[in-house]
């Protein structure tokens, strides 16, 4: 391949045979917009004026300001102008000014870099604490993610503005927070006038439930302790450091002691903070002493334990519980714990962890409370709908149930199939677009090239640009796209990165544009001799292939993880030495589409076999490994697929799973071998 050098020389010796003209069109453009051009009228250019060329070669230097101004007056009115002045800014991007940030977004305004810039100045002024500077680039911000909103909102309650309320219901009772500003917010927001004591009591039970736990064993245990003190102060509870520290490093003690102390207001969160402390170590041990302590208070006369302290200790350990399951198994004890602590309100992970074990045991009317205690918004996705017309089902609520159903139904997604199951309709190939590939006009075939947010990805792709740039760029052409319900400069586009090879794009513009639905293109069918082959050579269904591979690399066969697998269907160096060996051979290349392909069938078969055929769990295997697969599993009597799979407690193989099995079910409708969903998926029996 070319490389981005001699690429670069080429095309300005091809432009000097050539007379020149584009060197001197982009010349032209140039002067007239650094002189009298308005510089908003100059900041579209076209896909044909060249500056791809010099945005490859501004790249290089762009840790040069100097360098940069040089480009910004060479590039000014071009495509890529935007660039130059981007990565000029963003050198040191903490000393600008407000106005300078906002004055660029003005100057290339839904701009995905001017967007960018301003998104990292936000973030960047938020961690530093100068809200003011966050406040005045709020409005330049148009699609900030969670840690850019939280940023934003960090700004706003520095001046004890309501707009920062607006991420309340994401971060004040969140004990899953992942970005740290919204971790930031969460804490600084305990000063904002509008948040009520009964705020400020439940942030406090979850900080002390939190205190000190241990997400993986690679991270060092939470302390909440800053946290505790702000809002105990707040709430006028004399809780000291000392005291925290005494109860971490023995809550035993302290318990002992509160069953000898007179009865205070205190005391009830510190038992509940003692509780979740011994649940960190051992959620039995910690269950056994709140039943004996529960025990010993009724029989007084005048009891020291709350129903609020009850049922908060019994949610920590009930989480804790749940926090096990990989290590442990599924146990119904959590269920009763979580039905202990009923009466106090829950923030989504406890909701969550109730449904899911609820859902693993069957226990409906339980399932229904779990999802009764999220929020309204919360209830109203897709996930829980179904598992609340599940729910209804069960406990005699068939009407309730159907009308979920059928609104489900209308979707083509995991829930929508399995909704389609329960109410007895089938997919066809009308409900996914067919599986022929879409007429695209010669009018929107010009369109896609003459709209300046497509036409950058695309000469990005063309020119072997980073990913990083190229996916940053697409999206953003996605996006314009679907906020103008432009449905047919979509199609195009995503055809055309089709035909490219591109199906990664293809996949990502077709998904995320409302009611789009051409199946030819989110669901490409690329590499189908060796797939149809090798999958029919060890006996797995190629839907299912398909499926795993679509989800695994969206067919780049270049890819690889940060963990280092690789290939279209992202085999890890052990695991393809293991499958090589188990077919007797030397272990091939993994960026050989071929010899990928040959190896992820031959383990899927594998995994399929150690299951006892069960499809979901061997699937939950390839993303988690076939031991913890094996763990979530029943101990005894057999549970829908559906079930378990809602019920894995890793986050991204439920996830994963879930995607697989819609893409498994979509691909074998375009193959003419329609198998639904819940048939394909079936039942999951105990551990084999």
């Amino acid at each position: 391949m070319t490389n981005r050098a001699t690429r670069f020389s080429s095309w300005r010796s091809a432009n000097k045979r050539a007379s020149g003209k584009s060197v001197l069109h982009l010349g032209l453009v140039s002067a007239l917009c650094a002189g009298v051009l308005s510089q908003v009228a100059c900041a579209q250019g076209n896909a044909n004026d060249g500056s791809i060329y010099q945005f490859i070669d501004a790249e290089r230097q762009k840790s040069s300001p100097s360098a940069m101004r040089d480009y910004e007056y060479s590039m000014a009115g071009s495509l890529f102008a935007v660039y130059p002045t981007y990565w000029r800014l963003n050198y040191n991007l903490s000393s600008q000014s407000p106005q300078t940030v906002n004055d660029f977004v003005r100057q290339y305004p839904s701009n995905v870099m001017s967007e960018k810039l301003a998104a990292d100045y936000a973030e960047t002024k938020a961690r530093e604490g100068d809200y003011y500077s966050v406040r005045e680039v709020a409005g330049s911000i148009e699609n900030a993610d969670a840690s850019e909103a939280c940023a934003i909102a960090l700004g706003f309650n520095g001046a004890g503005d309501a707009r920062a309320l607006s991420q309340k219901p994401e971060v004040w009772l969140n004990t899953q927070v992942r970005q740290s500003l919204c971790d930031k917010l969460a804490h600084e927001m305990a000063d904002n006038p509008r948040i009520s004591r009964t705020d400020q009591h439940e942030q406090l039970i979850r900080m002390m439930r939190i205190d000190r736990r241990q997400l993986s064993s690679r991270q060092a245990p939470l302390d909440k302790s800053e946290n505790i003190l702000k809002l105990a102060g707040k709430l006028g509870l004399p809780i000291s450091f000392d005291t925290l520290r005494s109860i971490r490093n023995d809550p035993n003690s302290f318990i002992t002691r509160f069953n000898t102390e007179p009865f205070s207001e205190v005391n009830q969160y510190l038992y509940v903070y003692a509780i979740s402390q011994l649940a960190h170590r051992s959620y039995g041990e910690a269950a056994m002493q709140l039943n004996y302590d529960i025990n010993q208070d009724n029989h007084r006369h005048q009891r020291l334990l709350t129903d609020m302290a009850r049922r908060y200790a019994w949610r920590s350990i009930a989480v804790k519980r749940m926090n096990m399951n990989t290590d442990d198994g599924f146990n119904m004890e959590a269920v009763t714990w979580f039905r202990n602590s009923l009466g106090e309100p829950f923030n989504y992970e406890e909701a969550e962890d109730y449904a899911q074990v609820a859902i693993h045991f069957s226990q409906w009317a339980d399932v229904v409370n779990a999802i009764s205690a999220m929020t309204a918004v919360q209830q109203e996705q897709r996930v829980w709908q179904y598992w609340l017309a599940r729910g209804y089902e069960q406990t005699g609520k068939q009407s309730q149930a159907r009308r979920i159903y059928n609104n489900l139904a209308k979707g083509v997604d995991y829930y929508g199939l399995l909704a389609k199951d329960r109410i007895g309709q089938r997919l066809t190939l009308n409900d996914i677009g067919g599986n022929a590939m879409p007429n695209i006009s010669h009018k929107d075939e010009a369109r896609v090239m003459q709209d300046q947010y497509f036409a950058r990805a695309f000469l990005m792709m063309q020119n072997s640009v980073s990913a990083e740039h190229t996916g940053r760029e697409w999206n953003w052409a996605v996006r314009k796209a679907r906020l103008n319900n432009d449905n047919a400069l979509a199609l195009a586009a995503a055809k055309k990165a089709h035909d490219m090879g591109e199906y990664h794009r293809s996949i990502y513009a077709v998904d995320n544009m409302p009611n789009l639905k051409a199946a030819a293109l989110s669901h490409p069918m690329p590499y189908q001799n060796s797939v149809m082959t090798y999958s029919r050579l060890v006996g797995i269904d190629p839907a299912w292939a398909y499926g795993i591979m679509r989800q695994e690399s969206r067919f780049q066969p270049s890819a690889r993880s940060h963990v280092g697998a690789g290939g279209l269907m992202q085999i890890m160096p052990g695991t393809a030495n293991q499958i090589a060996r188990g077919m007797g051979e030397s272990t091939g290349s993994m960026n050989d589409p071929d010899t990928n392909i040959r190896y992820g069938t031959w383990f899927l078969n594998d995994l399929a076999n150690r299951a006892g055929g069960q499809i979901a769990v061997a699937t939950a295997g390839y993303n988690a490994g076939p031991g913890a697969a094996r763990r979530w599993l029943p101990t005894y009597g057999t549970i829908s697929a559906d079930q378990y799979v809602e019920a894995i407690p890793y986050g991204e193989t439920r996830e994963y799973v879930k995607h697989v099995m819609e893409n498994a079910t979509i691909y074998s409708a375009l193959m003419g071998a329609n198998v639904p969903i819940s048939q394909r998926m079936g039942v999951v029996s105990p551990r084999y």
